[in-house]
This record gives C-alpha cells, sequence and structure tokens, in this order.
C-alpha cells in the first residue's frame, strides 16, 4: 500500500480524486440548497395560486356545498385550508389528518397574519405545526395568508398551510439523484485518474529503470521515444544525455588513464594532499617513498616528515608556491610543493619530490674525483719540477747525481703516464665508448699465461704463485674479451702479489658451472679491512694509502676491472679470507656455444 502512495501513480490519482472530489462536494452543496430553494419556492407559488383561486371561487359562488366541493378538489393531499373572518372565526376548514384544533389554534394566535391587511397582499411564514400523522409530533409547515376583500372595508382570510416533509421528500430524492451522480463521477474519475496515470507513469518507471542503468555505468541503454509529446520529448533528450553522458566518461576515463600512466612512468614521487593535510593520491613512486618514512617512524604510525609537514602547512596556509632541498633519512630530497584550487579556494596541495641523493654522490664522486686526481699528481709534479729546477740551476755535483735525477724525472713521468692513460680508460669505459672485440679461447690456457708473466716477480718476492682446476675444467671455453681479461687478471694478480709478505701465496682457481665460470684471485696477505670492502672498487680508493702509494697505486685498477667484467655481463666481488688474505671471485658468462654444448 506503501508502495502505490509513494508511487507517482498514487500520487497523480489521489490529487485528482481530491480535485475532483473537491468540486463534486461544492457542486453537490450548491446544488442541494438550489434544489432546497426550489422547492420551496415551488411550494410556495404553488400555495399562492390555490389561495388566489380559493379566494375567487369563495367570492364568486354563492351555494356554500358546491363552493366547499370545489375547493376540496383544488387542494392536495398535503396541503389544508381555512377560511378565517375579520374576527378570527373560522368560517370553512378543509383539513385532512390529526391534531386540527391545535394547528388552528396556532394559526391563529400568530398577529402577524391579521394586522395591517391589504387586498391581495399574501404573507408567508414557516411555522412548527403539531403532525397531521403522529399525536405528539411537531413538523415544520409552510403557511400562506392571502386576504380578501368581502364588503368595503371588511377582510376575511383564506389560510393555506402545508407540510414541509412533502418538500423534503422531493429534495430527499434529488439528494439521492445528486449524491448517486456524485458517485458514478467518482468512479469515473478514479478510472479515468489510473488510465492517465498509467499513460504518464508507464514511460516514466522505464526512464526511473533507465536511470538506475546509468547510475550502475550501462551508459548504452536507450528509451523508446514513440511519443510527441513532453515525454516523448523527455526520452529524446534522455537518450541524448546517456550519450552524452558515455562520451564524457570516455574522456574522463581516458585523461585517468593518461594522468596514471604520467604519474606510474615518472621517476618523481608525486602526493596530492587534502586541505586537511590527508593524502588523496600518490604513484608508485610516492608510495615506496611513504613506506620508507612510516617505517622509520613506526609501522602504525603514519606521519609525515616534520619538514614535509611545515612546508605543506605554509603553501595551504598561505596560498605560496614553496621549494626547497631536504635531507630525509640520509636521502636527499627536491621538495616542491604547490597549492591546488577550486575555482577562488584552495582545496588541497600538490607535493613533488626528486630525489636528489644520486646527484648529491655524483657531486661528492667528482669532487672527490679532482681531489684525489690533485693529490695523484701533486706528488710527481712536485719532483719534477724540484729536480728539474735543481739541474737547470746546476746543483747537481756529478754525472752520477745527474743521472738519478733525470731517472727520477723520468719514473715520475711514467707514473703520470700511467694515471693518466688509467683515467682515459676508465672514462672511456664508463661512457661507453669501450669497444669488446669478442672471440671464443680456451680459458685455461689464458690464465696460465698471465702467470708466467708474474712468475719471477713472485720469486723476487718469495711469494707461491699457482693455477688450482679440475681435469675437466681444462677445456673451458669463454667468448670474450681476451686482451681486456688479461688487464683485469694482470691488476688483480699483480695487487695480490704486491700485499703478500714474504713465503705468502696466490692461488687462481678455476671452477665451471652450468652457464659461468668462477674465477678466484686468493692470497695470504693482511688482507682489506672489512669497513673498507664496499668502497674498493671505487676511483682513488685506497684501504691503506701509504702501502699503495710507496708501489706504485693509482687507485684505479680495480675501478677498470670492475667496469670490464660488468661490460662482459659478469660480476667481481671481494672478500675476507680464513684466517688472513682477500679472495676477489670473477664470473664470467661461458658464452652462447659453450653453454649450448654444455646443455
Amino acid at each position: 500500500m506503501n508502495r502505490i502512495w509513494n508511487s507517482i501513480v498514487g500520487k497523480l490519482w489521489a490529487t485528482i480524486l481530491l480535485l475532483v472530489s473537491f468540486v463534486l462536494f461544492i457542486v453537490t452543496v450548491l446544488l442541494l440548497e438550489f434544489l432546497d430553494n426550489f422547492h420551496t419556492n415551488q411550494a410556495e407559488d404553488s400555495l399562492r395560486r390555490e389561495a388566489t383561486t380559493i379566494g375567487k371561487i369563495v367570492v364568486d359562488h354563492e351555494n356554500e356545498s358546491a363552493m366547499q366541493l370545489i375547493i376540496q378538489d383544488i387542494l392536495d393531499n398535503e396541503t389544508n385550508a381555512l377560511i378565517v373572518s375579520s374576527d378570527k372565526n373560522v368560517q370553512y376548514s378543509f383539513h385532512k389528518g390529526l391534531n386540527e384544533k391545535k394547528i388552528e389554534k396556532k394559526i391563529l394566535a400568530e398577529s402577524k397574519f391579521f394586522t395591517n391587511l391589504k387586498v391581495n397582499e399574501k404573507i408567508v411564514k414557516e411555522m412548527i405545526l403539531p403532525s397531521l400523522k403522529d399525536s405528539d409530533v411537531m413538523e415544520q409547515y409552510l403557511v400562506l395568508v392571502h386576504p380578501y376583500e368581502v364588503t368595503e372595508g371588511i377582510f376575511n382570510s383564506i389560510i393555506m398551510y402545508q407540510s414541509l416533509d412533502a418538500v423534503h421528500r422531493t429534495t430527499k430524492r434529488t439528494t439521492h439523484i445528486v449524491f448517486l451522480s456524485a458517485f458514478i463521477a467518482f468512479i469515473l474519475t478514479t478510472i479515468f485518474a489510473f488510465f492517465l496515470s498509467t499513460r504518464i507513469t508507464s514511460p516514466l518507471r522505464g526512464m526511473r529503470q533507465a536511470a538506475f542503468e546509468l547510475s550502475k555505468g550501462n551508459f548504452d541503454t536507450r528509451l523508446p521515444s514513440t511519443q510527441n509529446d513532453e515525454i516523448g520529448q523527455l526520452a529524446t533528450a534522455f537518450n541524448q544525455m546517456g550519450r552524452q553522458l558515455k562520451y564524457q566518461m570516455e574522456l574522463i576515463k581516458q585523461e585517468k588513464e593518461q594522468l596514471s600512466s604520467i604519474l606510474t612512468s615518472m621517476t618523481d614521487a608525486v602526493i596530492t594532499f587534502n586541505r586537511d593535510y590527508s593524502i588523496l593520491l600518490s604513484n608508485p613512486q610516492a608510495e615506496r617513498l611513504l613506506q620508507k618514512w612510516y617505517f622509520a617512524n613506526g609501522a602504525d604510525e603514519k606521519v609525515l616528515p616534520p619538514e614535509i609537514f611545515h612546508m605543506l602547512e605554509h603553501a595551504i596556509s598561505f596560498s605560496e608556491e614553496v621549494e626547497d632541498e631536504l635531507e630525509l633519512a640520509g636521502q636527499f630530497y627536491g621538495v616542491s610543493i604547490s597549492p591546488l584550487y577550486s575555482e577562488n579556494s584552495i582545496r588541497g596541495a600538490v607535493a613533488v619530490l626528486r630525489d636528489m641523493t644520486e646527484q648529491h654522490k655524483l657531486d661528492k664522486l667528482r669532487s672527490d674525483f679532482i681531489a684525489n686526481v690533485s693529490h695523484e699528481l701533486r706528488t710527481p709534479i712536485s719532483l719534477l719540477q724540484g729536480y728539474s729546477e735543481a739541474i737547470i740551476d746546476d746543483v747537481v755535483t756529478s754525472e752520477e747525481e745527474r743521472n738519478e735525477m733525470v731517472q727520477i724525472i723520468h719514473d715520475e713521468s711514467k707514473r703520470m703516464s700511467r694515471l693518466v692513460t688509467d683515467l682515459l680508460d676508465l672514462a672511456r669505459m664508463e661512457s661507453g665508448h669501450m669497444r669488446l672485440y669478442k672471440d671464443h679461447f680456451s680459458l685455461i690456457p689464458f690464465l696460465n699465461r698471465v702467470l708466467n708473466k708474474f712468475m719471477q716477480i713472485a720469486r723476487d718476492s718469495n711469494v707461491e704463485l699457482s693455477l688450482s682446476y679440475e681435469e675437466n675444467d681444462n677445456g673451458t671455453i669463454l667468448f670474450a674479451d681476451d686482451d681486456r681479461l688479461e688487464q683485469v687478471f694482470t691488476n688483480l694478480i699483480d695487487n695480490a702479489i704486491r700485499h703478500t709478505p714474504n713465503g705468502g701465496k696466490v692461488v687462481i682457481s678455476v671452477e665451471k658451472k652450468k652457464e659461468t665460470v668462477d674465477i678466484t684471485v686468493a692470497d695470504t696477505g693482511s688482507g682489506i679491512p672489512k669497513e673498507d670492502l664496499p668502497f674498493i672498487f671505487e676511483r682513488f680508493y685506497k684501504a691503506d694509502k701509504a702501502r699503495t702509494r710507496g708501489k706504485g697505486g693509482t687507485g684505479l685498477g680495480l675501478a677498470i676491472a670492475k667496469t670490464i667484467i660488468e661490460s662482459h655481463d659478469g660480476r667481481i666481488t671481494a672478500e675476507l679470507a680464513h684466517p688472513s688474505g682477500t679472495v676477489f671471485n670473477c664470473t664470467l658468462p661461458l658464452g652462447p656455444k659453450q653453454a649450448d654444448l654444455n646443455s
């Protein structure tokens, strides 16, 4: 039931019924009032006509019997009459029913009927008189007094009285007819209202269902527009709205996907904040950065760093773009926060954070590189300058001293040449300009050739130099640039011999795997301090600078070795040996042909 009243059908039906019912009520009330007055006026007119007729009969007829018969014929069953003289004596009484004397007494007691009478002036009044049918019941009567002149100056009166019950019965029958008509009109109105509301609401229900489909994202929903009225135009407008919504949603989806792709592909972290400083949107880079911040503050405490929060608060409060470079949790970030506007009000802010840590490292590496190069060049340049000035100023006293100074100048110039050559090779490798001439060669003969170059140096240093491999590894084939790899292992073996004391060992080991081969260079020297191991492959890094410089090192050999191994898609690592010494491990791919043979 509630569903009907809450629907437009029920509301439209109730509205039409209320309107029609109100109109019918007003019309019925006015019509009943009119009919009641009409029937009363009809009764008065009938009494007047009958009174006039009776007056003429009384005056014209001398035969009383005939006069009474005629008057009785004129009067109907509901109408009674009295003929009263001027002194209120009843001359003739034409009464049908009970309570004749009581009625006469009541009428004769009315003084209005017998004062200031004029010929043909009729007096009409409604009175409460005893009933003609019941002895103890009072009814409403219509009483008419018609005076007529008997002789000059003497007036008699004809008094007509009729019960209004007859009028009421007529009015009641008329009322029944009116109510029956109203009821029929009500039923027809109900049928018409339901028909009209159905005609109107049927397409509206279709529109409601289509609107629900649109709200679910089904923008292909269409309505039939078979009518040419406002509802048909509304259906056409609804279909156009659906097409436009679909087009707009496609545009929004494309823009959203485009924005998501842009944010995802950005290397910078982008975070969008609401006005209450809550996070609305962030890209994957920002998510990782936020997780790092949250982890630093505790897993359950999702708090922004105070520096970021203060910048965000300033940007939103003062509507200004804020830029700064901050150090957060050991990382350097370039932060730019701009306010977001919704018309004229600020609805939040967007923050762009760029990780400047690598740039800071590169700047530090550049400054360290300049400092290291300057430091490495300062000593040979000072020696060259000092000894050359001594020769120019003839400070030397003998040819032997002169030759010694010239030899020192020659050695230092060679040292500067090696340093510059290493720097050029390293720069060429890191810039990608190094060209590798790869070819297939046997690994064991290659390593034996490299070891033979250091056999005499090892014997002079009282160091045992050996190569260790399995018999089935003798046929290991590499696809690589043997000249560059020789540069790597020459550097590693030279460092191992130089840092191994008398009686020590340097062992080169080979272990072939399925697709790679591991080549290790292990010594029994003092080893590299554990805290220096992560940095030994950096340029100019020396765990013991005094030790290395005295033996001619430039600090670039391991950096060059690492670059060459990585250019061959390999890996080089360093670790401490047990109980002493250092182990360098080089992992190189066997190459496509050798890998196919092994498989």
